[in-house]
């Protein structure tokens, strides 16, 4: 360990004694780690000591500068149009992404879209983008800006220079059970939106069992602090928490997500992945000052998704970013099985959780970030919540590839969903908005 021994030993006795980290010692941490010049145990022993005590908020504000800091911020120089950003916290048929960020970049915006892959029960943006043949989604800066140049838009790989601290600390969060910190989790997200320069940025916090947030408590207090961090650095932020104890759309899996986000963008696709694109578009529209308030925002989402700009917008972002032909048919899994009511009732879903490991048994997920997956596979729905369903009727159909994890995926299907006697109760898709606020420590 060649960083200075007694300067890291009292940083990490203030952090285990339950005290505030100032600034400069956080700054200077984490830029030895993205250097490699501070051990993993020390690495470890910070991070337990933040997930068991908390950050105090202005503390947590400095350590997510000193992750910003720590490497390099997107280089933007020369684009006029407003820069902005979305990120989600991640859920089951989550894919808001893939149609909103060519939808904003028709509408007049720069998107330069930092986003991440899958692991258990949640798909990734950036492995159903790579469902079409040739693209890539590890890009440099250099590739990003052409890209942009381009389409207007970019969906892409955190890239080695863009908080380097916060990708080392995040691997090792993974391997040692400290990921379900609150101000980690919101320091990680918010430092590498800070760090794309944009202008402004919405947070879609999904809060029910196809999420990581369960409880709205939960999930409101992870969509505040990251509103606040974000604010603190200049980035005009809000955030909704939006309803994820069922699937968005009827598809998931990554190519049948990547049919259906296409769908939206020709002006289709089911109601509720259309209302969270327009409300998150709408909301960044006006937050640019693109458009005079949030309806007139949502009414230029719609009108580009209507007329084929969107579109247009997104064939040209993935031939930059290498598809072989940005209008060719996907890859489908070459055998299909239906999953039928064994009796009649209302479709009912407990656990949203299995719906996704279902898919993840098929093949189309990952335990490990280095997992292979199979893009192609999935499981398509005929029925939502609460809807009433006969005897013999197909809830679904299974996308699978000669009997793989089939057996494993009705079973998960079945813990996950049942047929019950009496509808269960409408839930509303958005429950609040967030916006900045003082608030106490994390």
């Amino acid at each position: 360990m060649s960083a200075a021994p007694f300067r890291l030993r009292e940083l990490l006795r203030t952090k285990r004694d339950g005290g505030v980290l100032k600034e400069e010692d956080a700054h200077w941490f984490l830029k030895e780690v993205a250097l490699g010049r501070i051990g993993e145990a020390e690495q470890a022993a910070l991070l337990s000591s933040i997930f068991f005590h908390g950050m105090e908020m202005g503390e947590l504000e400095g350590w997510t500068r000193g992750m910003v800091a720590s490497g390099d911020v997107l280089d933007l120089a020369g684009f006029e149009q407003p820069r902005v950003d979305k990120h989600s916290t991640g859920g089951v048929g989550d894919k808001v992404s893939l149609p909103l960020a060519p939808a904003l970049a028709a509408a007049g915006c720069i998107v330069p879209m930092i986003s991440g892959r899958g692991l258990g029960h949640t798909g990734g943006t950036l492995d159903k983008l790579e469902a079409i043949p040739g693209v890539r989604t590890d890009l440099d800066e250099a590739e990003i800006r052409r890209v942009l140049e381009a389409a207007g838009c970019v969906i892409c790989a955190q890239t080695e220079s863009i908080a380097p601290a916060d990708r080392v600390l995040y691997a090792l969060r993974d391997r040692v059970e400290l990921v379900e910190s609150l101000p980690l989790i919101s320091s990680s997200i918010v430092s590498k939106k800070v760090a794309e320069d944009i202008h402004a940025l919405v947070l879609d916090v999904k809060v029910g069992t196809g999420s990581f947030l369960i409880e709205e408590d939960e999930a409101r207090a992870v969509a505040q602090t990251m509103v606040n961090l974000a604010s603190a650095a200049g980035v005009h932020t809000s955030a909704r928490l939006t309803r994820m104890g069922q699937p968005l759309g009827l598809s998931i899996g990554h190519t049948l997500e990547i049919e259906e986000s296409v769908a939206v963008l020709r002006g289709e696709g089911p109601a509720d992945l259309v209302e969270l694109v327009t409300l998150f578009g709408g909301d960044l529209l006006a937050a640019a000052g693109v458009t005079p308030d949030e309806a007139a925002g949502r009414a230029a989402i719609s009108k580009v998704l209507e007329d084929g700009s969107a579109m247009d917008r997104f064939e040209r972002m993935i031939a930059a970013q290498g598809a072989l032909d940005p209008r060719a048919p996907l890859e489908q899994a070459p055998d299909l099985a239906e999953w039928t009511a064994p009796r009649d009732g209302y479709l009912t879903i407990h656990d949203l959780r299995d719906v996704g490991l279902a898919v993840a048994a098929l093949g189309g997920g990952r335990n490990k970030a280095m997992d292979q997956i199979d893009h192609a596979v999935g499981i398509v729905s005929h029925k939502f919540r609460g809807e009433r369903v006969r005897s013999g009727e197909a809830i679904a159909t299974i996308h699978h590839r000669a009997g793989t994890g089939l057996e494993e995926c009705l079973r998960l299907l079945g813990r996950g969903i049942s047929l019950e006697p009496e509808a269960p109760p409408l839930q509303p898709l958005v429950l609040e908005r967030v916006l900045p606020r003082p608030m106490t420590r994390p």
